[in-house]
């Protein structure tokens, strides 16, 4: 059994076809299909249940496949530490990303990153804070940009701040509230709310600004995609409030206005602490040559008095 067969393995485990698999390893079906059969007489097991239509891990092929992914990560790693050794370095760096980041100009920083490490595949995924934390403690992710209420930090990673902002509502144009030079938090009480999904970050920092000020309200529509967020609001079915940065401050239809007592928002770069690979690193320096003030940004958005 080598490295290659394993590599073969998860792939088909991966895309449940043997075609894809061939073509995502860079080899004739043929090759990967005889490699595979290989393997399980070897193991005296069966990997995969086949049928002409589909193709799915049996238990054993679950078995392996776990292991596999851990071994090849391991190897990969051991790759990289040793061209790290001399000054190079290569390998895979993994970016767990919010929708809405602005703590750092993220291409920018890519960019740079690629011109001084080329030998370093980046694979970005886009997710919630909550869900790349619990990705960056189990491995999967090596630095992740995140966005939590302000004052909460998250667990068991090492974490910056980056950023700070405040949020704005966004009106329809044409909404009574629209216009004003700022709104407090009680005018919006009763309005019907667009916000992100219950239970996730994004959906805390206004949920906690309403409970501080004794306040309830009904969100109606939930939804992650911001672009889905102004049109909403544009349509006049609800209101929102969103970090000043990423607010739709460009669409015709949409009015911002800051909030008096309104919800807070820090952006945070999140690494594990636990033997960093020489590519996690290498982009955490980079990001901090580009931010010199550290955790101590401006405060964006303030509404005012």
């Amino acid at each position: 059994m080598d490295l290659r067969q394993m590599r073969y393995v998860v792939a088909v485990a991966e895309t449940g076809n043997f075609t894809r698999a061939a073509e995502q390893c860079f080899v004739v079906q043929s090759a990967l299909s005889h490699q595979i059969k290989a393997l399980e007489r070897e193991l005296g097991v069966e990997l995969f249940a086949r049928t002409s239509r589909k193709v799915e891990p049996t238990a054993a092929g679950l078995a392996f496949v776990d292991g596999a992914r851990r071994t090849l990560a391991q190897a990969d790693r051991t790759v990289a530490d040793a061209a790290a050794a001399v000054g190079r370095i290569r390998g895979r760096l993994t970016l767990g990303i919010i929708p809405t980041v602005t703590g750092i100009d993220l291409p920018d920083a890519l960019r740079r990153f690629r011109d001084a490490h080329p030998a370093v595949t980046v694979s970005l995924q886009v997710g919630g804070s909550d869900e790349i934390v619990a990705d960056i403690r189990a491995g999967a992710v090596d630095v992740g940009l995140l966005g939590l209420p302000a004052g909460d930090v998250p667990e068991g990673v090492r974490s910056r701040v980056i950023a700070r902002d405040r949020h704005v509502a966004c009106l329809a144009v044409d909404h009574p509230l629209a216009g004003r030079r700022s709104i407090g938090l009680d005018r919006l009480a009763g309005e019907t709310f667009v916000d992100f999904p219950a239970d996730t970050p994004g959906r805390a920092q206004s949920d906690r600004a309403f409970d501080a000020a004794g306040l309830d309200r009904t969100v109606a529509y939930e939804v992650m995609a911001l672009d889905i967020v102004a049109g909403l609001v544009r349509a006049g079915l609800g209101v929102a409030l969103l970090p000043s940065a990423v607010a739709p401050s460009d669409d015709p239809g949409v009015s911002l206005v800051p909030v008096r007592g309104g919800p807070a928002r820090a952006e945070h770069l999140a690494w594990s602490d636990f033997n960093p690979s020489p590519a996690a690193t290498a982009f955490l320096s980079i990001v901090d040559a580009s931010s010199p003030a550290g955790d101590s940004p401006a405060v964006i958005g303030r509404p005012a008095d």
